[in-house]
């Protein structure tokens, strides 16, 4: 009797699932025939639950712990097969253990750029990618909609629909958002919530949840990321046309340095004036917005530049430049320029200019 019974407990089948990978979410215990003989041992271990499905329906579900499989922990199962006195004789099932552990570092990210409608660039196209993390929330519902009578279901099946899901939500929760293109990164964790929030709706459809979802970086196409950075340089720069002035006077300085370098002078010139043209323009533009600076002269003249001790000075109007003739600072062999001249020219040459010398002094009385 005592070897019979030490015979019927060396028979006694161990049920467990020993996971050595880092992706395996479902795994299918392999029996011969699935045959598992009464009074089984069920081994379910933390972050693991066990699923029996008997002839394509899902039975019992067993959480962390060790279990005798008989009538009184088994009563789904016990009902479909329609024992009252217990497990005799070998019953066939499937076994299926779920890992309910968190799967980490899973990655979403947007295929095509999103297209936006933002209050300050108008029509713009994003993209944005992210990780989040899931587990197993719901091992029956997850086994009956999404593994079927897989072996070994992994993440990689799983990740591109979990991905599309998010994504098809960002796109849309965006949207709504109102948000604008440069106040997403201060607002990303805010928008990230919004997601996670409804996102998980979704997943616990599948039987999983959704612990973590982050937004790691919203971009812009290239060419747009280019014309922001030259905005911001133009901004640090300031007072566009001081800063110009500045650059052509130094230039100056140097084509002073060698007088044989009249290109080098004419250039300077040329590019003083597109300076002065860019400045008064974007002057104009930030007196009609009310942003600041003073509404241009009427009726404003020619603007001069002159070369007085080999340094440029200007642009003058003809009123400065009556005035400083008036003052002896500029005569008639002073060089000036102005916009539509091919090269610097003595005053007494330039018409507008010359009407504003003093006249020359007659030869003495003999």
């Amino acid at each position: 009797m005592a070897f019979r019974d030490w015979l019927k407990g060396e028979l006694i089948d161990i049920i467990q699932w020993l996971d050595d990978t880092s992706n395996t979410m479902v795994y299918r215990f392999d029996r011969r025939n699935n045959e598992i003989k009464g009074g089984a041992k069920l081994v379910v271990r933390e972050g693991q639950a066990a699923v029996f499905v008997n002839e394509g329906k899902l039975a019992d579900v067993f959480g962390p712990g060790t279990y005798t499989l008989d009538t009184k922990n088994m009563p789904i199962l016990s009902t479909l097969l329609g024992w009252k006195y217990g497990f005799e004789s070998p019953f066939k099932a499937e076994v299926y253990f779920v890992s309910t552990r968190t799967f980490t570092d899973l990655k979403w990210g947007t295929l095509n750029p999103v297209m936006l409608r933002d209050a300050e660039f108008g029509p713009v196209r994003i993209r944005a990618f992210g990780t989040y993390t899931t587990r197993v929330s719901e091992p029956g519902a997850f086994i009956k909609n999404v593994v079927g009578t897989d072996g070994r279901f992994t993440t990689e099946e799983i990740i591109n629909q979990l991905r599309n899901l998010i994504v098809s939500s960002f796109t849309e929760n965006i949207a709504q958002a109102r948000v604008g293109v440069l106040d997403m990164a201060g607002k990303q964790g805010e928008v990230a919530a919004l997601l996670q929030t409804k996102m998980k709706v979704d997943f616990a459809k599948y039987g999983l949840d959704l612990p973590t979802l982050l937004i790691e970086n919203i971009s812009m196409p290239p060419e747009v990321e280019a014309a922001l950075d030259k905005r911001t340089s133009m901004g640090v720069l300031g007072n566009l046309d001081a800063y110009t002035k500045m650059q052509a006077a130094d230039a100056l300085k140097d084509a002073a340095k060698n007088p044989g370098t009249a290109g080098t002078f004419l250039g300077v010139g040329v590019g003083q004036s597109m300076a002065g043209m860019v400045g008064s323009t974007m002057n104009q533009a930030q007196s009609a917005q009310g942003v600041g600076g003073s509404p241009p002269p009427m009726n404003a003249g020619p603007q001069y530049f002159v070369g007085i001790n080999g340094q440029q000075q200007g642009p003058f109007d003809a009123g400065t430049i009556a005035a400083m003739a008036g003052r002896g600072q500029i005569n008639g062999q002073t060089l000036v320029w102005t916009a539509g001249m091919a090269n610097w020219q003595p005053a007494s040459q330039v018409a507008a200019v010359a009407t504003h010398l003093a006249p020359a002094m007659p030869p003495p009385m003999p």
